[in-house]
C-alpha cells in the first residue's frame, strides 16, 4: 500500500518508485486521459521558500488534472510563527484534499503529515527534494532507456538534492557517485541507508572527494548550486572551496562520450557549471525541468486520486517500463 504522504524517497519500496515513474510516463504520453482525474479537488501550496519550477509545475499540474491549487505565501502562513503547524494542518484538512509544502526544516513536513488527515507532499526541505529526484530519474529513463546500471555522478554539495538522488538511485539500481569537498559530504545516516538498500537492489553508492574519479566513465553528470537558499552568508567561502568541482568541459570530458548533463536549476553559470556544458547538446536540463510537471502529476494522482486513474493505465506499457528500471 502506498503511503499517505510523499515526504521522502526513503518512505517507499523500489516497486512503488517504479510505479510512480510508470504513471509519470503515461501521464506525459497521454495527458488527455487524466484531464478530469482530480476534478473538484484542491491542493494548498505552502511556500516558505521562493520557487519557479515548483510553483508552476504544481499549479499547472493540478489544472491539467482537473483540480485547483491555492498559493499560500510566507506572509499568509508563516508556519510556527503566525500559526502552529498543527493548527494549519487541522484547518487545511477540512478545506482541501492535499497539501504541498516547500520549506526549510524537514521536521515541518513531517509534523504537517502527522497532523493532517489528507496527503502532504514535500516540495523541498533542507534535507530532501524527492519530487526533483523523480523528475531526474524520469529524464534518465527517457534519454538513456534504462536506470539500472547507470553510473550517475553528482558533483558539488552533499545537499538535499544529492541525498534524494542517492535514495532514488539505491531504489532503482543505479550506481551513484557523490563527489564533494571534504566536510561537505552527505550525512552518514543517508549514506548508510543507501548502502544497506543497495545490497538488495544491485545498486551502489560511493562518496568521494575526487570529482574526476566520480566523473570517469559516467553515464550522467549532475550538479547543483554551491550555496543553497539559507546559506547566503557562506557563499564567498563556498566559492573558494567548490571551485575545483566546477563541471566544465574538461571534467565533463571524463564521462562517457554519450553522457548527459543534468542540473535541478536554477543554475549559476560560471560557478558550478560552464555555458559550454549546460548549453551543449548533451545537456537535458530543460527536459528535466519539464519532467517535474509529469512526475508531480503522477504523485498527485496516486495520493489524491480515487484509484480510477489506474484504470486508464496501459498495462502492457507498464510491464515494458518496469523492465527498464529493474
Amino acid at each position: 500500500m502506498v503511503p499517505k504522504d510523499f515526504l521522502s524517497i526513503r518512505d517507499f519500496t523500489p516497486d512503488q518508485i517504479r510505479h510512480f515513474l510508470h504513471v509519470a510516463c503515461q501521464v506525459k504520453a497521454k495527458p488527455e486521459l487524466f484531464g478530469a482525474a482530480l476534478k473538484g479537488k484542491s491542493l494548498a501550496m505552502i511556500f516558505e521558500k521562493p520557487s519557479l519550477r515548483t510553483r508552476v509545475t504544481f499549479d499547472v499540474g493540478m489544472e491539467q488534472l482537473g483540480g485547483h491549487s491555492l498559493y499560500l505565501s510566507p506572509a499568509e502562513i508563516s508556519l510556527g510563527k503566525r500559526e502552529s503547524v498543527y493548527d494549519v494542518a487541522k484547518n487545511l484538512e477540512r478545506m482541501v484534499q492535499g497539501i504541498m509544502v516547500r520549506t526549510f526544516a524537514h521536521e515541518i513536513v513531517v509534523e504537517m503529515a502527522k497532523h493532517a488527515s489528507i496527503p502532504v507532499i514535500n516540495g523541498l526541505t533542507d534535507y530532501s527534494h524527492p519530487c526533483q529526484a523523480m523528475a531526474d530519474y524520469l529524464t534518465m529513463l527517457e534519454v538513456k532507456g534504462q536506470i539500472a546500471g547507470l553510473k550517475v555522478a553528482y558533483i558539488g554539495d552533499g545537499n538535499n538534492v544529492a541525498r534524494s538522488l542517492m535514495f532514488a538511485g539505491a531504489q532503482l539500481g543505479a550506481d551513484v557517485w557523490v563527489a564533494t569537498p571534504q566536510g561537505y559530504e552527505p550525512d552518514t545516516n543517508a549514506v548508510a541507508w543507501c548502502r544497506e538498500l543497495c545490497a538488495q537492489t544491485q545498486a551502489s553508492c560511493t562518496v568521494t572527494n575526487d570529482p574526476e574519479l566520480a566523473c570517469a566513465a559516467a553515464d550522467v553528470v549532475y550538479t547543483d548550486v554551491w550555496a543553497s537558499m539559507g546559506q547566503e552568508t557562506e557563499a564567498a567561502q563556498r566559492q573558494r572551496v567548490f571551485r575545483p568541482y566546477q563541471v566544465n568541459g574538461k571534467l565533463f570530458g571524463r564521462a562517457k562520450p554519450e553522457a548527459i548533463f543534468l542540473h535541478c536549476l536554477p543554475a549559476h553559470r560560471g560557478d558550478e557549471v560552464t555555458d559550454e556544458v549546460i548549453d551543449s547538446p548533451q545537456s537535458f536540463v530543460f527536459q528535466q525541468a519539464e519532467n517535474r510537471l509529469h512526475a508531480q502529476k503522477a504523485i498527485m494522482l496516486e495520493l489524491m486520486g480515487d484509484g480510477a486513474a489506474n484504470a486508464r493505465l496501459d498495462i502492457a506499457a507498464r510491464e515494458a517500463m518496469l523492465e527498464l528500471v529493474r
